[in-house]
């Protein structure tokens, strides 16, 4: 198990069933949490596992920076986000604006807020969740939400190009599948076709403990069918 003792993380989308197994994963491996999210979700994660902090915020809303920087972080693991899909010569500018706000806006404001006392502190990670569809840069029937993950891949990566020399890095995990989520069960996705959330926390947390010399800048991680 990843060892996490003395680490201070940041988990955005906290009750999102993703942010739920990371979570505990992270907790159990020592660290110390702040937890973001809204309203019934954000309470439910407050029940599950325990947390320094727990932040009620709208991380579309660029008023979220300043609150997030009122708390000094080791990593942030963003996991906010929205699928959706439609036909491309269908698709409205506010189709457009609502997918790049869910996935890439949140993503801005969080990494705006707890990036200066990364800088600060000259170490820090930012792990953001990216999609299937972005790794292979096509999305058929969800052009909007690739382009919007694939953006979120861009932005982790160049954000790790340009700050690593700063002590402060970046890794961008692609689920290669569907995560076993109630949601996806009742679309009837069998746990075979789709990958382990819990697995899946653990990777990211091995991924927090790399040093500088062995780091994952990008994670696929696959269901095993």
């Amino acid at each position: 198990m990843a060892n996490l003792s003395g680490t201070t993380i940041m988990l955005t989308g906290a009750g999102g069933a993703l942010a739920t197994a990371v979570a505990q994963e992270l907790v159990d491996a020592g660290a110390e949490l702040i937890l973001v999210g809204r309203g019934e979700s954000l309470k439910r994660a407050e029940d599950r596992v325990p947390a320094t902090e727990v932040l009620d915020l709208d991380l579309s809303d660029p008023a979220s920076i300043e609150e997030l920087r009122r708390h000094k972080v080791d990593a942030l693991v963003h996991t906010v986000g929205a699928y959706g899909m439609q036909d491309a010569h269908k698709a409205t500018p506010d189709d457009l604006n609502g997918m790049m706000t869910a996935n890439m806006t949140t993503l801005f404001h969080a990494v705006q807020g707890v990036l200066p006392h990364m800088l600060k502190q000259k170490e820090g990670m930012i792990v953001g969740v990216s999609a299937a569809q972005a790794a292979r840069m096509s999305g058929k029937g969800a052009a909007l939400y690739t382009a919007s993950k694939a953006a979120v891949a861009a932005y982790v990566l160049s954000l790790h190009d340009e700050l690593k020399g700063k002590g402060v890095r970046g890794c961008v995990v692609y689920p290669m599948g569907a995560i076993d989520t109630p949601t996806n069960r009742e679309a009837g996705m069998t746990w075979e076709a789709t990958i382990d959330p819990r697995g899946m926390a653990q990777s990211i947390a091995h991924a927090l403990t790399r040093p500088p010399r062995a780091h994952l800048t990008e994670l696929k991680i696959y269901p095993d069918v």
